[in-house]
């Protein structure tokens, strides 16, 4: 385990303050819930709480039917990273952190839309350098109306453009996710 050299002491309700650097680093915010462990060694383990992380294999097995049906990159994320790819290598996506513009649609809880030529393709993930895709749709995951993620289907073929049934399959697809997680 990598140290810090930041000690906290647990006050007299047991709450102990994760200092500022460590937040901002592991992109914890006020309100996110996070889950606790203990191992054989008597360390406490903080680790940020996924919800649609509890749904992984759910989210690989919808990618990859949205992939095996649309024929366009596919990816499920939560507020922090991509959860679920296909269509894409996956050390390329696979649990990397999204970018800040991905964090954004989220945020505004409406999907966006972009194809070659009209407006500005979205950075999918953290320090992405050169964005290539020609074609977008990101959809977010609504649970009780608070934004926990969302849809992604991506295109690099130049011929490519997503019309009224990408944008529907991912408002389907991010609806269902949606529900599964309230049930």
């Amino acid at each position: 385990m990598k140290a810090t050299g930041i000690v906290r002491r647990i006050d007299e309700l047991g709450r102990v303050v994760i200092p500022k650097e460590i937040r901002r680093t592991l992109r914890i915010r006020e309100g996110d819930p996070l889950e606790i462990f203990t191992d054989r060694d008597g360390e406490v383990i903080l680790k940020k709480y996924s919800p649609i992380g509890e749904l992984s294999a759910f989210a690989k097995e919808y990618t990859e039917s949205l992939f095996r049906a649309l024929g366009h990159i596919s990816l499920i994320c939560d507020k922090d990273q991509i959860v679920s790819c296909s269509g894409v290598n996956r050390k390329e996506m696979q649990d990397k952190s999204i970018s800040q513009e991905i964090e954004q649609v989220l945020a505004s809880r409406q999907s966006y839309v972009y194809n070659k030529g009209q407006g500005r393709a979205c950075p999918i993930i953290l320090d992405e350098e050169d964005v290539t895709y020609t074609a977008q749709v990101i959809t977010p995951i609504l649970v009780e109306g608070e934004s926990v993620g969302a849809v992604l289907l991506l295109s690099r073929e130049d011929a490519t453009r997503m019309g009224e049934t990408e944008i529907k399959v991912a408002e389907t697809a991010a609806g269902f996710i949606g529900r599964q997680m309230e049930a």
